[in-house]
This record gives C-alpha cells, structure tokens and sequence, in this order.
C-alpha cells in the first residue's frame, strides 16, 4: 500500500527564499503569491518581467455528474489567449452540447490567485460562467441557453483535497488542487427544468505555475455513488511527477493517497479502450469511452489539441488499508491534451 509523507499547507506557497514549498500539503494554501517568486532562465539569469508574466499559467476546472446530466466548465488563462469551455452531457441520449469562450490577451478573463478564495469567470452579460471559492469551498455559476446554476459544492467533514507543488521542467513549478466525490447543493436549471441534486457529485480541479513551454497530460476523474458509498479517483500522468503524483482516490471523504498512474490506448485508433492501472497495484480499470469534447488550435506559438472523453469504468481499486472496490460501468472522464503555451 502507498505510504506517501505528507506535511501541513503553507500559508503562503513562495518561501522567503523566493523558491516555492514542495510537497503534499494536508490543507489548502492561503496564497501562491506569484510575484514573490525568483524566476531564472535557462541559464540561471534573472528571468525578465515579461517572461515572468507570460510563462504564468493557471486553470479552473469543475465536473458535475446527476443521474441524468454531466456538466463540466472551465476557465484558463494561458496569457496569449484565455478560453473557457462549458459542456452538457444528456447520458441517455449520449448528445453532448456546449458553449465557449477565447479571448485574445485574456480581455473579459478573470481568475482567482488564491486556491482558498477569489473568483474566476469569463463570458458577458448573456451568457456567462462564474466559481467563486469562500474560505476553501467553491460555488458555481452559469448563465447559459440551456443552463442556469447557483451550486455550492461542499465535500464530507474533515475530507481532505489533494493539495501537491512539484518542480516542473528545470525551473518551473506546478501547483494542483483537486477534490472529488463533492456533494452538490443549490439550484440547477437545464432545458427549464429544475434538476434535483440529492444524488449529484462533482468535482474540482485548480492548478497554477510555471509550466513546461510543452505539457501534455492524460487523465482520469471519477465520481460514483456505490453500494459502499461515495468514491471519488483523480489519476495523472505528465505534470506532477517529480518526487510526487496527484494520484488519489477518496472513498466517502477519506484521501488515499496513490502511486504513479500509467495510461494504456491508442490515441490514433478511435474509439479505443483504455488500460489505466497504478505502480502499486491499487488501481486496474478498463475506460470505455462513449462521446467527447475536443479542440485543436494550430498556432506557430500556440497549439492546443484537447480531447476530453465521457465513458464507461470498469474494474477494481484498492484503498491504502487493503479494501477492494469494484466498479462497474461508472461513468467518468478521461483527457488526452497537448499544450505548447
């Protein structure tokens, strides 16, 4: 079973020493406090205000799951342009719709600088999409055609997000923030009908930092109510891997922590199978996709190619004190990306 030390959140992520705090933190971080840190190049020079700013990356990301619907948003700032996407899923009819944004220079952008409070949102004023996070606790807003929210998303007392900053390239960093297996509450209107939300779960995604010019990623995300209660899974691979992973699972609120996450498909053989399984032997599922949202951009300095993929889980996983779970046919996400920013 995976043993991984984990120590309390700093107040502020940016240590004295103008070098950010690594770990995995048991709570959320105050404040990055970005303009404290002491950014090199390549070659150990003082890097430029510019570049400071430019090679500052952040996003928001929120997944909610009913029995009828899935709703996913996001926002990003990637500095050149900022995006924000926001889907609707009908399970049934296996029919997926949305709404986007991309704003040249971020114009109309905004997002939160602390992962314990602020607030992110892009659109106009008809249509639009808000988070709002009070003391550690995110709401979320939408103003769409087909969607209007006020949600609060509130996890299980004393459960604990996934709170990790790892070096990132040779002088970058990364900071990520997830939780899963959240209680929804409030107001959720689709297609002018209210949708009840006793059974609904979600969960969030906040990540920040210096990343690699190029990133690519793949990722898995699973929020399920089972016969042995609410199970929440996060799995990565291609950010956070520097003495640490973002790999965690939650069952009814307790964190488990996970070892190295490895991605088995074919990306160029659609629609492929995947194999997603844990160098610790906790984690051997089967994903199987069945509809996705995808995007290109072609750039010479920018490229973006996003695929975000709705499926089928199957399989088993196993908490850090030997408890066996079997899935079968939970829904959840996956991704495939690739970003040169």
């Amino acid at each position: 079973m995976q043993h991984v030390h984990s120590q309390l959140a700093p107040q502020k992520l940016i240590a004295q020493d103008g070098q950010p705090v690594f770990g995995v933190f048991d709570g959320i971080v105050d404040a990055l406090n970005v303009k404290q840190f002491a950014y090199y190049n390549e070659m150990d020079k003082p890097a430029s205000r510019l570049s400071k700013y430019v090679d500052f990356k952040q996003f928001q990301f929120v997944n909610i799951i009913t029995p009828r619907y899935i709703v996913a948003l996001a926002i990003a700032d990637i500095r050149y342009v900022a995006n924000g996407f926001c889907y609707l899923y009908d399970i049934k009819a296996n029919k997926l719709s949305q709404t986007q944004w991309l704003t040249p220079l971020g114009i109309g952008c905004r997002l939160s600088d602390s992962p314990k409070k602020g607030r992110a949102a892009i659109g106009n004023n008809r249509k639009n999409i808000a988070i709002e996070i009070v003391d550690g606790q995110w709401h979320v807003e939408m103003n769409l055609a087909d969607i209007q929210a006020n949600l609060q998303i509130q996890p299980a007392p004393l459960s604990l997000p996934l709170c990790v900053c790892t070096p990132t390239g040779y002088n970058g960093w990364t900071y990520t923030q997830k939780h899963n297996g959240l209680a929804v509450s409030g107001q959720l209107t689709i297609h002018h009908e209210p949708q009840p939300l006793q059974y609904a779960l979600a969960g969030y995604d906040f990540s920040a930092g210096f990343m690699r010019r190029e990133t690519s990623w793949r990722w898995a995300s699973i929020n399920a109510q089972t016969e042995a209660g609410v199970i929440g899974l996060n799995l990565a691979a291609g950010v956070n891997e520097t003495g640490q992973t973002e790999n965690v699972m939650w069952i009814n609120g307790e964190r488990h922590l996970l070892g190295a996450a490895h991605f088995d498909f074919n990306r160029y053989s659609q629609p492929d199978m995947w194999h997603i399984t844990t160098n610790d032997g906790q984690v051997d599922l089967y994903f199987r996709p069945l509809n996705q949202r995808s995007e290109k951009l072609n750039l010479i300095w920018l490229k973006n190619n996003f695929r975000q993929y709705i499926g089928y889980f199957s399989g088993i996983i196993s908490d850090n004190n030997g408890h066996q779970y079997r899935l079968h046919n939970q829904l959840g996400l996956t991704e495939d990306h690739f970003a040169k920013w």
